[in-house]
């Protein structure tokens, strides 16, 4: 039974998706606090955690980056739908998709089973490996462990960023829009999708790239898409 941790200092938001995710068959833990989710995190091993970004103490945003510190795991963060900021900035520290509040739980659902199919393609719980190795210039992504490397060091990415980047560079020199890239990424129909995605690229700019602003390897092609250059 694969394990959620949800974090909200709400507890009827708490139990609301409890009973949601219960019904599909996940074990739920239940936090309600940014230092509380740590605890917890030190003594189970979750699958995903569904976080909420406004709490009082340790907030959503804090609480992520700790996590990242040393952890891969999906995080989904809960925010107000007016707060579009929020959003942004949570996809910006390392989570890989967020919910508004108020959310649909059919949405919420799909999301999280989603966010879990992911997890599990790329090995991170069942060890699955595909063994194959692509390499642009410096960059080298081995599929076989999911290890990302630029001139020899080991790059961590989250599992959103990986397989946008393993997109990328498996079709090295193509153009994806930005439709394109959510669409095979998320599995979802591309509705609203250009900050969700812009963000994601970003972040990868900033971990693959000497000078982001000037990158060799991630480039936008304006008006069209983003794409990795070709590299002799």
């Amino acid at each position: 039974m694969q394990k959620i941790l949800v974090c909200d200092d709400e507890k009827e938001i708490v139990e609301a998706i409890s009973i949601y995710l219960e019904g599909e068959g996940y074990k739920i833990i239940k936090a309600y606090d940014g230092l509380e989710a740590l605890k917890i995190l030190e003594d189970e091993q979750v699958d995903l955690i569904i976080m909420d970004v406004m709490m009082p103490g340790l907030d959503g945003i804090h609480t992520t980056l700790k996590i990242r510190e040393t952890s891969s795991i999906p995080i989904i963060i809960l925010s107000a739908k007016s707060e579009d900021t929020d959003k942004i900035l949570g996809l910006n520290i390392g989570a890989d998709d967020y919910i508004s509040k108020p959310f649909n739980p059919l949405e919420l659902v799909a999301r999280v089973k989603s966010q879990l199919r992911r997890y599990i393609q790329l090995g991170n719980m069942n060890g699955s490996q595909s063994q194959a190795v692509f390499k642009c210039g410096g960059l080298t992504i081995n599929d076989d462990n999911k290890e990302v490397y630029v001139d020899g060091e080991l790059i961590k990415l989250t599992p959103i960023e990986y397989n946008i980047l393993l997109l990328l560079v498996k079709n090295a020199g193509k153009v994806f829009s930005i439709d394109e890239i959510y669409e095979q990424i998320w599995n979802e129909e591309a509705i609203g999708a250009d900050n969700t995605v812009a963000v994601h690229i970003r972040h990868i700019r900033e971990k693959i790239e000497i000078n982001p602003r000037e990158p060799r390897y991630l480039k936008v092609v304006w008006g069209v898409g983003y794409k990795i250059e070709k590299q002799n």
